[in-house]
């Protein structure tokens, strides 16, 4: 009887530098790769909106046809399936008679419940770390003496710890013969409606590793915009002021290693300056946020309060960008409109939701889950705590002046007049 592997697709929708599937292609004589859209994940949380809006969701739904597509281009069928992902799996495995599955590993509870559910169904998980730029295994302290403050870690990380190469994509990947094509679930049959691309959005984001390498070769080698990434990051308007890898990264449709060794090749070829090392730096701030949720479990969250409070029309109003604060309005405008917002917005939006209308930190922190095409569950949560000094953060109260704020990086009122 051949060998099968399940090789279930999460947050890692590459072929390239991904181990799970590097290492399935050689312990398997054949594997079947899968992608699950779990219902739960698009259903109304709480507070009346979807947990994955509607801009988030087409973000996924094109990284996966992307996915789908590499794979046809090996003679491979992605399965693709809508329903409960414990479940499938299962089905899956009974079908195709195996239990090994092979998948990324993740450190948060609804993540690692699932694992355990899956577990308890009898499949045998091997899990592969491969979501930060370093790993786990090459830390250099046990994962319960992590640095709290992220300049310790760093310092630490630099210091004695290098990053690995890339897995490279698999030649050959084999599987049944019997193995048919799947297709890709519409918006509306996650419960989501129709969006459209809105013409004000600095980037025309659309997902998947095509789109990830041509966007990281016309930032690094046709523009040539990194050595200037340190200076221009703050920015607000357009497509040049950052690298926006970020909705990439979140879906893994490109890993933090990859852009690693194109930043140390472009470093070689063209320049290093502190704009080739700060975009580095940016991405140890992603591992800090994972390894810190790695450590800390469910107390990464940290959420005490009791979600019954009076300010939800407040809410609803930072929500939609109506809250009568220019910038803080032009911002959560862009995020309605496009699933994206500048990292300067962000904390200005953060801080002012938190600091000035006095609303509970993690309703802001599930808004930016439900909108955002770059959301990742470790950086999310990380940087919400930061902002709202219960994180990991030697400040305990992280207040952003508005006003302040908008003159120095709007003084000219550019961004304000192009979303209000």
């Amino acid at each position: 009887m051949k060998r099968r592997i399940i090789v279930w697709f999460r947050n890692d929708l590459r072929l390239s530098d991904n181990e799970a599937l590097h290492q399935a292609c050689l312990d398997a004589d054949e594997i079947i790769p899968v992608y699950c859209f779990d219902p739960q994940h698009y259903a109304l949380t709480d507070w009346g909106f979807p947990k994955k809006g509607a801009r988030a969701a087409k973000f996924i739904v094109e990284s996966v046809a992307d996915l789908q597509e590499a794979f046809s281009n090996k003679t491979v069928p992605l399965q693709i399936r809508l329903g409960d992902t414990s479940q499938i799996l299962k089905t899956l495995a009974d079908q195709w008679q195996t239990n090994l599955i092979y998948c990324a590993e993740e450190v948060t509870k609804e993540e690692k419940d699932l694992e355990i559910n899956l577990a308890d169904r009898g499949l045998q998980l091997r899990k592969f770390w491969q979501y930060s730029l370093y790993s786990k295994e090459d830390l250099p302290f046990p994962i319960d003496q992590m640095p709290e403050v992220f300049t310790s870690f760093r310092k630490k990380m630099e210091k004695q710890s290098e990053v690995r190469p890339s897995f490279p994509e698999p030649d050959v990947i084999n599987c049944p013969n019997e193995l048919k094509a799947t297709p890709l679930p519409t918006l509306a049959s996650l419960g989501l409606e129709e969006v459209e691309p809105d013409y004000r959005a600095v980037l025309n984001f659309k997902g998947g590793s095509l789109a990830a390498w041509e966007r990281l070769n016309q930032y690094f080698w046709e523009e040539d915009r990194l050595k200037e990434y340190k200076i221009t990051r703050n920015g607000m308007v357009g497509q040049a002021y950052s690298s926006k890898f970020s909705p990439w990264l979140s879906t893994g449709s490109i890993s933090a290693r990859e852009i690693y060794w194109e930043i140390m090749r472009y470093e070689e070829e063209r320049l290093k300056n502190s704009s080739t090392y700060w975009l580095v730096f940016e991405l140890l701030w992603r591992d800090f946020f994972r390894f810190t949720a790695l450590k800390e479990g469910q107390r990464f969250f940290r959420i005490r309060e009791n979600p019954a409070f009076q300010n939800l029309p407040k809410f609803k109003a930072w929500c939609l960008g109506e809250t009568g604060q220019d910038f803080v309005d032009a911002n959560m405008k862009e995020l309605l409109h496009t699933g994206f917002m500048s990292n300067r917005g962000r904390q200005n939006v953060a801080s002012y939701l938190v600091h000035d209308l006095k609303i509970p930190w993690y309703l802001g922190a599930s808004w930016f889950e439900s909108q955002l095409i770059d959301y990742d569950v470790c950086s999310n949560y990380g940087n919400w705590t930061y902002i709202a000094g219960i994180g990991n953060d030697p400040r305990p109260d992280r207040y952003f002046n508005v006003p302040s704020q908008a003159e120095r990086y709007d003084g000219d009122r550019r961004f304000r007049m192009h979303w209000l």
